[in-house]
């Protein structure tokens, strides 16, 4: 009978018992991170170069002085009074010629005709536009004659007080109140309800046609002896405006 053999005590025969790993009970919290310190936001990346917001950062106080510094250079340069007497003469040429643009697209706008819906709306924005234009060259010529003592402050505010030529300047500051007061109420239409209001406001549209016609003997006569070119620029778009607007009235007559 064999004998039975012996169960070998070597260490590594021997059965494992590992103990099982503690794990973390669920009712305690988990540890967190130290929150960051406060402090500035870096816009500087790990390679060292500034970021485009960073870079905006740098240059946005530069562009002021930058600025302030071109227009010392031209001061200097004498620039500015050549830009004086571009305007002495320019400002209301340009103002006219705005004033009579607005004019015809105004005309244009209410042409039922030849115009479409849509190209009817082009042309009150055009006129719109032209229109503000037209403001702001006519408040620089203002702003230009009264800085140059061609004329003065209350005879720019105050219709035919000039005492050189009243009747000539007095036009033309007559005609920039009814451009003014046209302006003002056609922004302000919807304040025109009713019939009645609907019939002043007509009314005060229209006269923006003899302010027209004020500002153009204002321009020809007021000032220097105009060019040729400028003046055959009035004449144009006074022959412009008046067939524009006896066709208007010949279509109401139809109509």
């Amino acid at each position: 009978m064999p004998a039975p053999r012996l169960q070998s005590q070597h260490p590594n025969n021997r059965p494992s018992h590992r103990a099982p790993r503690a794990r973390p009970s669920p009712s305690l919290p988990r540890p967190r991170r130290p929150p960051r310190e406060p402090g500035p936001p870096t816009n500087r990346p790990a390679g060292g170069r500034l970021t485009p917001t960073a870079t905006t950062a740098v240059l946005r106080p530069a562009l002021p002085a930058a600025l302030l510094l071109f227009l010392a250079v031209t001061v200097h340069a004498g620039a500015m009074d050549t830009a004086m007497r571009f305007l002495d003469f320019g400002a209301g040429v340009l103002a006219l010629v705005s004033l009579s643009v607005t004019v015809l697209w105004g005309l244009a706008a209410t042409d039922r005709m030849v115009l479409h819906s849509g190209h009817r709306l082009l042309a009150q924005a055009v006129h719109r536009g032209t229109g503000v234009a037209g403001l702001g060259f006519l408040g620089l010529h203002i702003w230009v004659k009264v800085a140059e003592g061609h004329t003065g402050a209350l005879s720019a505010a105050v219709p035919f007080t000039d005492g050189a030529r009243p009747f000539l300047i007095g036009l033309g500051t007559l005609a920039a109140y009814v451009f003014l007061a046209v302006a003002v109420t056609g922004a302000v239409r919807g304040a025109f309800t009713g019939i009645s209001g609907s019939r002043w406001w007509r009314a005060l549209h229209m006269s923006a046609y003899a302010a027209w016609a004020l500002a153009l003997v204002h321009g020809l006569k007021a000032g220097r002896q105009a060019a040729g070119w400028a003046t055959a620029g009035y004449v144009l778009c006074l022959a412009a405006v008046a067939v524009r607007l006896a066709l208007r009235m010949r279509a109401a007559r139809r109509g």
